[in-house]
């Protein structure tokens, strides 16, 4: 009891003595005087340069081995079996390329539609398309069923699985930024005519990203990817898409070489993205 008490007068001393004798406590510093307004600003978005973008930079993705799936064009199940399938291998073929390059992107994932979404003079032309904001690569069954008539059975699983690697060309694009800034580039166009060139230097480069996958799954020999170039991209010219010329050219730029440079549509002269 005495200890306790000794311990507590003495304790009453030293705060009395600290509380007479010590200076004022300084006051904290103001932490806002440290502030800048810049910070409470959102981030800039990446300025790229889709002519100088560090994709161009990277060998093409390894060659893989994929098994090619059976199609019945006209069967919606089928072909939404058959776009999983060569959408695994899609995956395995350009996810690994876009993580080295310190990306990180969900799958896209498949879809078959009834729905035509051409009008007018443009019916019938689009085949399938990527929702960059869905992540989903959708095949349009009238227009595949029908395009399908003028293909022979033992490239059909070629064409559509070429067709399917378009599509995720638009994925590495949407996945790299180059899809954003290219639909900028749409906008900001003086004319008509200047935001169709930019349309097709994305669409071709999807062309390109879509011939090297078709080389790297491991599935088609030099002979049908000619065939499989031919049938795909032997139509019509297209406003959108470009000539038949050069959507060949570009699906064998993507086959043949061995640097993503090689699909750098945006750095190309205009006389190969009309």
């Amino acid at each position: 009891m005495l200890a306790a008490l000794v311990a507590l007068l003495i304790s009453f001393a030293l705060l009395m003595n600290s509380a007479g004798s010590a200076e004022p406590a300084a006051t904290a510093e103001d932490p806002s005087t440290h502030f800048d307004s810049r910070l409470d600003r959102p981030p800039s978005p990446l300025d790229l340069d889709l002519e100088e973008h560090p994709l161009y930079e990277m060998s093409a993705p390894s060659t893989g081995s994929c098994d090619l799936p059976d199609l019945d064009t006209s069967s919606a199940d089928s072909w939404e079996a058959f776009s999983q399938e060569i959408g695994l291998c899609l995956d395995e073929f350009w996810q690994p390329h876009l993580e080295d390059l310190g990306l990180r992107t969900d799958t896209p994932s498949f879809h078959v539609t009834e729905q035509n979404p051409d009008t007018g003079i443009q019916e019938g032309v689009t085949l399938a398309y990527y929702e960059g904001e869905k992540l989903s690569i959708t095949v349009v069954l009238p227009n595949v069923t029908e395009l399908a008539e003028n293909i022979p059975d033992d490239r059909q699983e070629g064409v559509w699985s070429a067709l399917l690697g378009h599509e995720y060309g638009h994925h590495v694009q949407q996945a790299s930024g180059i899809l954003d800034k290219a639909a900028e580039m749409e906008v900001d166009a003086s004319s008509e005519l200047e935001a169709l060139e930019a349309l097709r230097r994305t669409e071709l480069q999807a062309e390109c990203l879509g011939g090297m996958a078709m080389q790297g799954i491991g599935v088609f020999d030099t002979g049908e990817l000619n065939e499989i170039n031919r049938f795909l991209n032997g139509g019509n010219d297209l406003p959108t898409h470009g000539s038949a010329r050069n959507r060949q050219h570009w699906f064998d730029q993507g086959r043949s070489q061995d640097s993503l440079e090689s699909c750098n549509t945006y750095g190309a002269a205009p006389s190969l993205v009309r």
